[in-house]
C-alpha cells in the first residue's frame, strides 16, 4: 500500500503531491493499522481487499464524483470512450436463450466470413451458449478476444436445415459515440451525440461533412441523456462552432492552476444556426459544450437545466491496474459559470436523487419552478444576456417534460422485455419479407404500419406475466407510442440507428420545439 501511495509522481506543473512520513503523519498512522490488522487480527485477512475497502471509505467522505476502480472495472468503463475493443463484430440480443444477430459490423470479422443478421450463435469454439442459461456477460466474454485469435462459431439460419460452422478471426471492432446524424428537413441537419469518446471529434466532422453535402444550413445537436465523456473530446466539437481564440472553458482546483481551452479557428459549421438540446441527464462534458455555444451567443439552448456536473476528475493509476478517479478542479465555462450543483460530502444519496427532487418540486414542468441567487447571475459575452451558474446549463427554452406519454402499462411491458421480444420475434420471422416489401427507408416510413398480430401478441404475454393496465383507458393510452416505438425499432434492425431516431423524433418534444425556432 505503501509503495503504491509512494509511487504517484507529480499531477501538474503547479500541483506535486508532497507525502509526510514523520511519526505524527496521517500516511504512518493508516500504515501501522494496516499491518496491525494484517499481521495480528485473530482471524486471516484478504490483504489486497482490506486495503481496497480503506481507499474506498476514504473516497466515499468526498464529493460525489471522485471513485475507485477495479482493474477490471477499469477496463469496462474505458471501452466504450476508447472507440473500440476486440471481438467478433456483431450487435446481439438473447431470444429465449439464444443469441440472436441483430447486427453485424460493417466489414467487420463476421461480416467478412457471412454471418447475417438472424443467424443465431450457438456455439463458441465448441462450447455451447444456446440453451445453457449462461449469462449475457459469460457468452460476450467467450466472444471476445485478442485481435488475431480465432472463434469458431456455430450457428443456425432460418432456412438452413444443418448448423453452419464459421471461423472468425477477431479484429478491432469500432465503438461510435455518435447516435445519428440525418437531416431531418431540407436544409436542416441532427446530429446525435450519445457520449463525447476518443472517437467523436472524427465521427462529428464525417457527420457534417456528409450533412453539408446534403444541404444544410442550420444544425440541431442533440445532446439529451448525454452523461459527459473525454473533456478533450468535449472541446473539439465546440470549437466547430467557435471564432478563433474563443474560450471553451476552464478549469481550477485548490493545488490545479487555471488552464484554459481556447478554439483554434477554422471550425467546420461557423456560421449557420445552432440549437442544443438537453435535459436533466445532460452532464459533465456535454455540460462544457452546451455552455460554450450558450455563453458565446453562437446558438440556443432548448430543452430541461442540465445534470450539473462541473467537477474534473484525474485519473490516478496503481500499480494493480486499478485507478482511483480524484476530482482535482471545476471547470468553468466562458462567462464564468460554474454548473456543479450543490453536494454535501459524504451523502452521495441524497445527490443521486437529485432527479426525483426535481420531479416533485415541479421543476420539470415549468421553467418558473427553478430559482437562482442573484450572486449565480452571469451575462453571455456577446448579447449579453442573463444566464446562471450553480446548477446545470438552463436553457433558453425550456420544453416541459411529458408524463403522459409512458404510462405505467408501457414501463412495465418494457422493463419486462415484452415489447423487445416481440420485436425481435417479429424481425427474426418477417425479415426477408420486409426487405423485399420496402427496399428504402422512405418507402417503409410512408407505408409500414405495425401488423395488429404484434399488438395481440403483446397483450397475450403481458396477460401471462400478470401485466396488466388498469383500465381500458389506460391500455388504449399506450397503443400510439407502443406501435411508433415497435415501428422505430424494427427500422433500426433492418436499416440502422439513423432510422430508429428518425421515426422516434416524433416522441422528441425538445426537437420539435427546435423544429419550429427554426
Amino acid at each position: 500500500m505503501c509503495a503504491a501511495i509512494l509511487s504517484l509522481q507529480i499531477l501538474s506543473a503547479s500541483a506535486q503531491m508532497t507525502i509526510r512520513m514523520g511519526e505524527d503523519s496521517p500516511l504512518r498512522k493508516l500504515q501501522i493499522a494496516e499491518m496491525a490488522i494484517t499481521n495480528l487480527y485473530v482471524d486471516s485477512v484478504n490483504e489486497d481487499k482490506l486495503v481496497e475497502d480503506g481507499i474506498r471509505g476514504m473516497i466515499e467522505k468526498l464529493d460525489p464524483h471522485s471513485t475507485y476502480l477495479t482493474a477490471k472495472e477499469v477496463k469496462e468503463a474505458n471501452e466504450p470512450l476508447q472507440g473500440n475493443f476486440e471481438g467478433i463484430g456483431v450487435q446481439f440480443n438473447m431470444v429465449e436463450d439464444t443469441l440472436l444477430v441483430i447486427q453485424t459490423v460493417s466489414n467487420g470479422p463476421s461480416e467478412r466470413v457471412g454471418i447475417l443478421a438472424g443467424d443465431r450463435i450457438v456455439s463458441v469454439n465448441d462450447t455451447a451458449i444456446a440453451g445453457v442459461k449462461m449469462s449475457k456477460e459469460e457468452i460476450m466474454k467467450r466472444l471476445r478476444g485478442p485481435k488475431g485469435t480465432i472463434a469458431m462459431l456455430g450457428v443456425v439460419r432460418r432456412g438452413i436445415q444443418d448448423q453452419l460452422t464459421f471461423k472468425v478471426i477477431r479484429d478491432k471492432i469500432p465503438v461510435h459515440t455518435i447516435d445519428a446524424a440525418y437531416m431531418v428537413r431540407p436544409k436542416v441537419g441532427y446530429i446525435r451525440i450519445g457520449n463525447f469518446g476518443a472517437t467523436t471529434h472524427d465521427e462529428f466532422c464525417e457527420s457534417m461533412k456528409k450533412l453539408q453535402k446534403e444541404g444544410m444550413q442550420s444544425l440541431i445537436l442533440d445532446l439529451q441523456e448525454n452523461g459527459g465523456g473525454y473533456l478533450h473530446a468535449a472541446v473539439q466539437i465546440a470549437e466547430e462552432f467557435l471564432q478563433q481564440n474563443d474560450l471553451v472553458v476552464y478549469t481550477e482546483g485548490r493545488r490545479i492552476q487555471r488552464s484554459e481551452y481556447k478554439a483554434k479557428g477554422g471550425g467546420l459549421f461557423t456560421k449557420g444556426k445552432v440549437i442544443v438540446l438537453v435535459d436533466s441527464y445532460t452532464a459533465s462534458a456535454a455540460e462544457i459544450v452546451s455552455g460554450a455555444i450558450q455563453d458565446h451567443d453562437r446558438g440556443i439552448v432548448v430543452g430541461r437545466r442540465t445534470f450539473g456536473k462541473g467537477l474534473v476528475q484525474r485519473p490516478i493509476d496503481l500499480p494493480d491496474g486499478s485507478m482511483i478517479r480524484l476530482t482535482v478542479a471545476h471547470y468553468y465555462t466562458p462567462s464564468g459559470r460554474c454548473i456543479q450543483k450543490p453536494y454535501e460530502k459524504g451523502n452521495k444519496k441524497d445527490y443521486s436523487e437529485d432527479m426525483l427532487h426535481r420531479l416533485k418540486s415541479g421543476e420539470l414542468m415549468s421553467a418558473d419552478s427553478v430559482h437562482f441567487a442573484d450572486s449565480l447571475k452571469y451575462y453571455t459575452l456577446k448579447k449579453h444576456r442573463v444566464v446562471y451558474g450553480g446548477g446545470g446549463i438552463m436553457p433558453d427554452e425550456f420544453v416541459p417534460l411529458d408524463t403522459t406519454r409512458y404510462t405505467r402499462f408501457h414501463r412495465e411491458l418494457a422493463a419486462k422485455s415484452v415489447i423487445i421480444d416481440a420485436n425481435l420475434h417479429y424481425v427474426d420471422q418477417h425479415r426477408k419479407s420486409l426487405q423485399q416489401e420496402y427496399q428504402t427507408f422512405e418507402a417503409y416510413r410512408e407505408r409500414f404500419e405495425v401488423p395488429q398480430s404484434v399488438i395481440d401478441d403483446i397483450m397475450a404475454e403481458a396477460e401471462k406475466k400478470n401485466i396488466k393496465p388498469k383500465d381500458e383507458a389506460e391500455r388504449l393510452s399506450t397503443l400510439p407510442y407502443l406501435r411508433l416505438q415497435l415501428k422505430a425499432l424494427i427500422a433500426r434492425d433492418l436499416w440502422g440507428m439513423n432510422e430508429y431516431y428518425y421515426i422516434m423524433g416524433k416522441t422528441n418534444d425538445a426537437l420539435t420545439k427546435a423544429l419550429s425556432l427554426l
